[in-house]
């Protein structure tokens, strides 16, 4: 099934962070299609601190084509899959010898890099002119915008709403309690064990109801709680064995999906036992490309490398200047582990991996 170009076709299936990379990887070796609803990925840890500085997203924000040189984008959401072929939503049925399986969480984001930069652009003009706002979710995300927002607007009323007893929950006690403290010494109102119920919400109220019945009057809010994981388009599929009961996908140690060997899973749709980070999806990405061509290339299957999955470590940016780091070794807060992240949220490495 070898391309007009003589190369293998591999078909990557979601162009986030782990797909985006997988496809560069790919390109110079491989027939490569990614297939993704929309002409951009965008680094997704930098996205609290776009809302607080919207020409952050023009450098966050990228273009498929910036990277993708040598490979074609599929414009469209895959709906289904069969063990040849990937089916699109725009009706094309792309064939593929590897497919790379990336789609992470449903997001609703608009199609085009622009459009995106003008929603960072609409949530500053909202925060700007707000004097108080709502927080829903307790974790990283809500946590690092809560960080964001006490930094460069300290005068703002915030308020943050977890459902859990602990914010980051994915993340030890001692994290946990750092990170809460941090915050209430910067005046921001934390509600535990609660949440916000949206459905009777209408725009523009400025009443928001909790689930004990507590009332929060807040400008504007913010939702910052996990999306539903991308693997809707794979049941019913020749793949619907290998969906675990939370609906990710189940790989082995070579990232292989289990029961088929032209198969990879990367990123959060995979059922690895590690904590769903953008980097840990990189790191995946650069494996599966690596154990692709050795395949494509007629290599022994006792050759693929071997995923090792990633230790329990986070760094959450508490503003320009601070963070929260979590290393196996140790739990630390402030300006040092700060020096890692938050003052370009690796942006500039990211970027440089890609190229661009």
């Amino acid at each position: 099934m070898a391309s007009d170009t003589g190369k293998k076709k591999v078909v990557i299936v979601g162009g986030g962070l782990a797909g985006a990379l997988a496809a560069k990887s790919l390109q110079s070796a491989a027939d490569v299609v990614l297939v993704d609803p929309k002409e951009y990925f965008e680094i997704t840890w930098a996205g609290m601190r776009a809302k607080i500085e919207p020409l952050v997203a023009n450098r966050m924000v990228i273009k498929h084509k910036d990277y993708l040189t040598n490979g074609r984008l599929s414009m469209s959401s895959a709906i289904g899959v069969t063990d040849t072929e990937v089916l699109t939503a725009d009706g094309e049925s792309i064939p593929y010898e590897y497919l790379v399986i990336a789609t992470g969480h449903n997001d609703l984001f608009p199609k085009t890099k622009s459009e995106r930069v003008e929603q960072y652009q609409a949530e500053y003009n909202k925060i700007e002119a707000a004097e108080s706002i709502l927080i829903i979710g307790g974790g990283p995300s809500g946590v690092e915008l809560a960080g964001e927002l006490v930094v460069d607007f300290p005068g703002k009323k915030v308020t943050l709403v977890h459902s859990r007893q602990r914010l980051l929950d994915f993340v030890g006690p001692k994290a946990s309690k750092k990170a809460l403290d941090w915050l209430t010494s910067r005046k921001v109102e934390v509600i535990l064990g609660q949440s916000v119920d949206l459905k009777s919400h209408t725009d523009g109220d400025k009443m928001f109801k909790t689930s004990t019945g507590e009332t929060i009057v807040a400008d504007i809010h913010f939702f910052c709680v996990g999306r539903p994981l991308g693997s809707s388009w794979i049941k019913n599929s020749v793949f619907e064995e290998a969906l675990d009961a939370q609906g990710r996908v189940m790989v082995d140690e070579h990232l292989r999906v289990k029961g088929h060997k032209n198969v990879f899973a990367i990123g959060d749709i995979t059922d690895i036992p590690e904590m769903k980070q953008g980097y840990l999806g990189q790191n995946h990405a650069v494996l599966a490309a690596k154990n692709v061509k050795l395949l494509m290339d007629g290599g022994k299957e006792s050759k693929l490398r071997r995923y090792k999955a990633g230790s329990d470590m986070a760094i959450i940016s508490l503003g320009r200047r601070e963070a929260l780091a979590q290393f196996p070794y140790a739990t630390l807060i402030g300006c040092f582990p700060g020096l890692i992240k938050s003052k370009d949220l690796f942006i500039g490495k990211t970027r440089k991996t890609m190229g661009v």
